[in-house]
C-alpha cells in the first residue's frame, strides 16, 4: 500500500471513529445534558495524528452524518466550531497534559457560544449543562491521547514507515 492510499484509509478510519464514538452517550443527571464521548476523542485523535488529518475526518464524519440524516445544520455548526477551537488549541500549543486539559472544554465553550448567536438565546443555560460533559473531556483527553499514541506506534507507524 503506498503513502496515500495509507493516509486516504487513516483518515477514513478516524472519521469513521469520530462518527461511532459520538453515537455513545454518557447520562450526567441533568435532562438534555447528555455527553457525547467523541469530544475526549476528538482531541486525542487531533494530539496523535495532528490537526490537518483530524479536521479532515472530522469533516468528513459531519458531512455523512448530516447526509444520513443524523445531524442537522446545528449539530454540524457545534461540531466544526469544537474541532476548530479544540483542535486549533492542541495544534497551536501542542499535546502536554495542561493543553489537553483546556483544549476540550474552550472548543465546548467556544460551540455553546456560537450556538447561542445563531439562535439568538442566552448562552448561560447551554454553558451550564455543558459543564458535566467539560468536566469529563478535560479528564479523559489525555489518558485517551495516551493510549490512542501506544497503539499508533506499534500499529501505524509501523506501516507508515514501511512506505517512506
Amino acid at each position: 500500500m503506498n503513502k496515500k492510499v495509507y493516509t486516504i484509509v487513516e483518515i477514513s478510519l478516524l472519521a469513521s471513529f469520530i462518527i461511532i464514538s459520538g453515537s455513545f452517550k454518557i447520562p450526567t443527571g441533568i435532562p438534555g445534558s447528555e455527553f457525547q464521548m467523541s469530544a475526549p476523542i476528538a482531541i486525542a485523535i487531533c494530539a496523535v495524528f495532528g490537526f490537518k488529518r483530524y479536521i479532515i475526518a472530522g469533516i468528513i464524519a459531519s458531512s455523512i452524518l448530516f447526509m444520513f440524516g443524523i445531524h442537522t445544520l446545528l449539530n454540524v455548526e457545534i461540531a466544526m466550531v469544537f474541532r476548530i477551537v479544540g483542535g486549533g488549541i492542541v495544534a497551536i500549543f501542542g499535546t502536554r497534559l495542561p493543553v489537553l486539559i483546556v483544549a476540550g472544554p474552550i472548543g465546548t465553550l467556544a460551540a455553546r457560544f456560537v450556538l447561542a448567536l445563531t439562535l439568538q438565546i442566552p448562552a448561560l443555560p447551554l454553558i451550564i449543562a455543558a459543564i458535566p460533559g467539560m468536566i469529563f473531556t478535560a479528564i479523559m483527553s489525555y489518558p485517551i491521547m495516551r493510549v490512542m499514541q501506544k497503539v499508533y506506534q506499534r500499529t501505524g507507524m509501523k506501516q507508515h514507515e514501511k512506505m517512506v
